[in-house]
């Protein structure tokens, strides 16, 4: 089969996959932001025929020691190589609203791809939802909670769903007081997973569990009011869903993005890894907590935004903006949700028709934000 990754942060776990399988998998296109060296290993390992890298300069490096390698920087060189079709299944995970287009383009490619990334549903929504229904496409996810879910339903089409149960850490401040003296240092210290540091913000906010909420909804056709948020520390219960007979299947694994890509690149096949497995009599006690809506104010403005992509979108943009000013020390932790809110209330909720006005609501709201923070 053959692959292509848009890689982000996930990109290290998807190619540990890829290297466990070479038998199934062939890379065809590899794509990297500012990290030339790590790229060039890549390249002498899985010898991709197209490659992308932000710089100009890093490009010439590229082509350079490749010849025959297809080489493409910059958002036109992004453009075209998101529009490159020899491949089979191809991985979005690069980070943020910067992965809507690429895998739009994907998508309108007819291929299988595999989401790391919830901006995509997020500002996306309904358009790329519709998109992937008329060009044939087939969304999977390698997120841990909708690959648990994805996972839970195999099988189960004909079963209503009367509940997602959607799992969620609680970050490092469920069980501390949120304060304004919160550092960028401590918001980054996740108490179960390694992430990049944006994300690890919207764990510590519960933004990241509210995305969730609504790329769920997108992905297995339900509302906000039959997906309800669990916060599970010991997160060994990656998600559960609860079917109208009162069922409720739960997936439970160890704490590895590695399962989760390798069920979505051989879907719906498992296929074997090198992670350590659980030992089922050594496990810890499970337990499941409501999270406080008026404690993480983030959470409930997301619920508040799902369903209405205009609010989607300015949410998503201005919760970018305040992470990367609070990572900066600019703002305080809990400016964070006061800024969101401030900006959704710039706006009125409207109808979209294309990725281009998504993008330009985007810049918009971004414009908002920042004139917010001063």
């Amino acid at each position: 089969m053959l692959f292509s990754a848009l890689l982000g942060s996930i990109g290290t776990s998807t190619l540990n996959v890829i290297r466990t399988h070479k038998d199934k998998f062939e890379v065809s296109i590899l794509v990297a932001g500012k990290n030339i060296t790590k790229l060039m290993e890549q390249v002498k390992e899985f010898n991709p025929r197209h490659v992308y890298i932000t710089s100009e300069e890093n490009a010439k490096i590229l082509k350079s020691n490749f010849a025959d390698l297809d080489v493409y920087y910059g958002k036109m060189g992004m453009e075209q190589i998101s529009c490159l079709t020899d491949y089979d299944i191809g991985v979005s995970a690069l980070v943020g609203i910067a992965g809507l287009k690429p895998t739009y383009n994907m998508i309108k490619a007819g291929k299988i791809v595999a989401l790391a990334n919830k901006e995509v549903l997020i500002t996306g929504g309904n358009l790329i939802m519709a998109a992937a229904q008329k060009h044939h496409a087939t969304l999977l996810t390698v997120d841990s909670e909708h690959s648990a879910i994805m996972q839970c339903l195999n099988g189960e089409a004909n079963n209503p769903i009367d509940k997602i149960l959607l799992t969620a850490s609680g970050g490092p401040f469920f069980n501390k007081e949120i304060t304004e003296t919160i550092t960028p240092e401590q918001a980054l210290n996740h108490p179960t997973w390694s992430m990049g540091a944006k994300i690890t913000i919207d764990s510590a906010t519960m933004m990241n569990k509210g995305f969730e909420v609504i790329e769920a909804m997108y992905l297995f056709g339900v509302s906000k009011d039959k997906i309800q948020v669990v916060v599970h520390a010991q997160s060994l219960i990656h998600s559960m869903v609860q079917f109208e007979d009162g069922t409720i299947m739960a997936n439970i694994g160890p704490k590895s993005m590695e399962i989760p890509i390798a069920y979505a690149l051989d879907y719906p096949n498992r296929i074997a890894n090198t992670v350590e497995k659980l030992d089922i009599f050594n496990l810890p006690t499970f337990t499941f907590k409501k999270p406080n809506f008026e404690k993480f104010k983030c959470l409930k403005l997301a619920y508040d935004c799902a369903g209405k992509l205009s609010q989607q979108i300015i949410l998503n943009a201005a919760n970018e903006i305040a992470v990367a000013n609070f990572l900066e020390k600019k703002i305080k932790f809990t400016d964070i949700p006061e800024i969101l809110e401030k900006t959704l209330q710039a706006y009125e909720p409207f109808e979209l028709a294309t990725i281009d006005e998504v993008l330009a609501l985007d810049c918009k709201a971004r414009e908002k934000a920042e004139q917010l923070i001063g």
